[in-house]
C-alpha cells in the first residue's frame, strides 16, 4: 500500500537478505519510523509491545523470526535446542492471535526437512519469504471476494453513499499488505463505489483512531473517526449499512477473537439488522478449537495502556496519566464474537457462513483437526 505516495509492505528483508525492517506502529499517525530488527530478542519485543500489530503481520513477523533464530542458533553447536527455546518465546509473545504459533509450526517442520545447517537456515529463509508473500496475496484476494459483497449493498442504495464500520485496525499495517476488514474497502474504492468509512477510535491504544485512519488518509478514502461507544446510535439511525472486522484467531465452527469491543458491535448490528462481517486470511482459523469463548486465551495487558493515553504535543509524543493514580485496570485485549452474530466469513477462497459445515465447504482438507 502506500505511505506519501511511495508503495510499502509492513514488513521486509534488507538487500542482502540478512535483517528484518518493519514500520514501527507506535508512532503513528505522527512519525513514520522504520525499525531495524537483527535478533531474536529484538522481534520478540517487537511483537510482545506492539511495535507491530496484527494477525497477518504477527505470523509473518513469527516467521521472519524463526529465519533469525535459526542465523542465530547455527554457530551455538547445540541448533534444535536453541531453535526451539526461541521459537516457544516467539509463539508466547503474543498468546491471543493464532497466526504465530501457526507460522512457526510450518517453519519448523520445513526446517525439520532439510540436513545441513546452512540448508536449515535457507529453508528457513525462503519459508519467511513465503510466509509473507502469501499473506499478501491471501488479503488481495479477500478484497476480490468482499468486493462483491460490498457491490450488492451498494446497488441497494440506489445511488446513496455506501456507509462501513470498522473496528479496531484490521488493515495492511496488521498484514503484510491489503489488509483484511479493508481489502474489500480499497478494492471497492477503486471500482468506484461511492463509500464512507465510520471508524472506531478503539480504546484503550487507539488503533483505530491512529491506524486505520492512518491508512485510509494515505489512500484518500472517506473516512470519519467516531468514539467506540457511538456505533450502536448510528446503526439504530441507520448510518451503517454493513460492518467489516479483522479477527485474530476464528474457531472450526465460526467463533472469532478480535480486538475488545468487537462483541458489544456484534450485538448492536444484530439488534439492528446490520450485515455483520468477518474477514480473514485462512492462517487465522483455529482448526483444533470449536467453543471459542470456553477454549480462546484472552490475552491481559498492561493497565497503563488504559491509564494513559499518548499524543503529539509541542511537536512531541507524550504519554498522558488520565485516570487516578491509585486507581486499579483491567486490560482485557480481546472479545469473542459468536458465530451466531456473524453474517459471514470472508476469506481468500470465498465467503462462507460462520457454522462449521459451510467453513468445511471451503477447507475441505481440515475436515479433521490438525
Amino acid at each position: 500500500m502506500q505511505v506519501q505516495g511511495k508503495n510499502y509492505r509492513t514488513i521486509w528483508l534488507d538487500e542482502n537478505n540478512e535483517n528484518v525492517y518493519i514500520i514501527d506502529q507506535r508512532f503513528l499517525p505522527h512519525r513514520f519510523v522504520i525499525e531495524e530488527i537483527s535478533t531474536v530478542d529484538q522481534m520478540v519485543v517487537a511483537i510482545k509491545d506492539m511495535h507491530l500489530r496484527g494477525a497477518g503481520l504477527l505470523g509473518a513477523a513469527a516467521g521472519y523470526g524463526i529465519f533469525l533464530a535459526a542465523k542465530e542458533a547455527a554457530p551455538t553447536g547445540d541448533f534444535e535446542n536453541v531453535l526451539n527455546i526461541s521459537a516457544k518465546r516467539i509463539c508466547e509473545a503474543r498468546p491471543t492471535a493464532v497466526n504465530p504459533e501457526w507460522a512457526v509450526k510450518r517453519q519448523m517442520q520445513a526446517i525439520s526437512q532439510a540436513n545441513s545447517i546452512e540448508e536449515k537456515i535457507k529453508t528457513s529463509f525462503k519459508t519467511a519469504e513465503l510466509i509473507a508473500d502469501e499473506d499478501a496475496e491471501c488479503c488481495r484476494m479477500i478484497g476480490r471476494n468482499g468486493f462483491s459483497l460490498l457491490k450488492q449493498i451498494a446497488e441497494t442504495k440506489k445511488g446513496k453513499t455506501l456507509n462501513i464500520l470498522t473496528h479496531c485496525n484490521a488493515g495492511w499495517l496488521a498484514f503484510v499488505d491489503y489488509g483484511s476488514a479493508t481489502a474489500p474497502i480499497y478494492e471497492a474504492f477503486s471500482e468506484g463505489i461511492d463509500l464512507h468509512v465510520w471508524v472506531d477510535e478503539t480504546r484503550p491504544r487507539n488503533q483505530g483512531a491512529s491506524l486505520t485512519a492512518w491508512e485510509l488518509l494515505n489512500q484518500q478514502i472517506p473516512h470519519t473517526i467516531i468514539t467506540d461507544n457511538a456505533g450502536g446510535y448510528l446503526m439504530q439511525q441507520g448510518m451503517v449499512d454493513l460492518v467489516i472486522t479483522g479477527a485474530d484467531r476464528v474457531t472450526r465452527q465460526g467463533d472469532a477473537a478480535n480486538k475488545i469491543g468487537t462483541y458489544l458491535k456484534a450485538l448492536a448490528a444484530k439488534d439492528n439488522n446490520v450485515p455483520f462481517y468477518v474477514a480473514l486470511p485462512s492462517s487465522t482459523f483455529d482448526w483444533n478449537m470449536r467453543d471459542g469463548v470456553k477454549e480462546i486465551p484472552i490475552e491481559q495487558r498492561d493497565p497503563a495502556e488504559i491509564k494513559f493515553v499518548s499524543g503529539l504535543n509541542d511537536g512531541e509524543i507524550k504519554e498522558v496519566l488520565i485516570t487516578p493514580a491509585d486507581s486499579a485496570a483491567a486490560n482485557y485485549g480481546f472479545d469473542i464474537t459468536p458465530s451466531r452474530l456473524i453474517n459471514g466469513l470472508i476469506t481468500e477462497r470465498g465467503i462462507c457462513k460462520a457454522n462449521e459445515n459451510d467453513i468445511l465447504n471451503l477447507f475441505p482438507e481440515k475436515m479433521q483437526p490438525a
